[in-house]
């Protein structure tokens, strides 16, 4: 069996105490887990000139041997994005890529450099990633669910929808959250909310969307 590596990559003003980023690493390495949460530089004003370059940096260190599981949050998952849509062939491809609460494309914030718009690609994610899965919240003030069907539609991913999850962060008491613990080990899917209770998800379609 090969070994595993998780890198956590965190959003804007990165991930506190309570944060389930931090929640997530505690319990995989609990378990023997290797996990890299690097802290991006300045994280509470994200420059996709400077954080870009870290998490290719830690990519890359990442055994080739290993098995490569990611986890982004927030303008995390921005950054993941710009990543895949231009990633070459010398780069790390992960294995399993999870993209939680990502704001909208159109989001804007004047502490944050070059993140929004980012790239929406199916061909250059399937490039970065061999399994990609979205995850949103309803309620969420960064990304509006219409704009969320889209998103996973343009990317051509599934996606598990949490009902009022809001932005998936400490304020919406993610914290502690087994389901993706369990995601993050087996690649169990669909995503439940933190109380393990029935979530949405869509396919790639918004017609499809089915309660499992």
């Amino acid at each position: 069996m090969s070994e595993m590596r998780v890198v956590l990559v965190h959003g804007m003003t990165g991930a506190g105490p309570w944060h389930w980023q931090q929640w997530l690493a505690t319990r995989l390495r609990d378990q023997g887990v290797h996990v890299d949460a690097p802290v991006l530089p300045d994280p509470d004003r994200p420059d996709l000139r400077r954080w870009l370059p870290v998490l290719r940096e830690h990519l890359a260190a990442v055994p080739p041997e290993a098995e490569l599981v990611v986890a982004a949050h927030s303008c995390g998952v921005a950054l993941w994005l710009h990543h895949a849509a231009t990633v070459g062939p010398e780069d790390r491809r992960a294995d399993r890529v999870l993209l939680v609460a990502p704001p909208d494309s159109e989001w804007d914030h004047p502490d944050a450099r070059d993140i929004t718009p980012y790239p929406v690609d199916a061909t250059s994610l399937r490039r970065a990633a061999g399994v990609t899965r979205l995850v949103v919240g309803t309620g969420d003030a960064y990304l509006p669910m219409h704009r969320a069907h889209a998103l996973a539609e343009d990317l051509q991913v599934e996606m598990d929808v949490i009902l009022d999850g809001g932005h998936l962060n400490t304020d919406a008491g993610y914290g502690p959250w087994p389901s993706v613990l369990r995601w993050a080990l087996y690649g169990t899917a669909p995503l439940h909310d933190r109380f393990d209770t029935d979530a949405y998800t869509a396919g790639r379609s918004q017609e499809q969307l089915r309660l499992v």
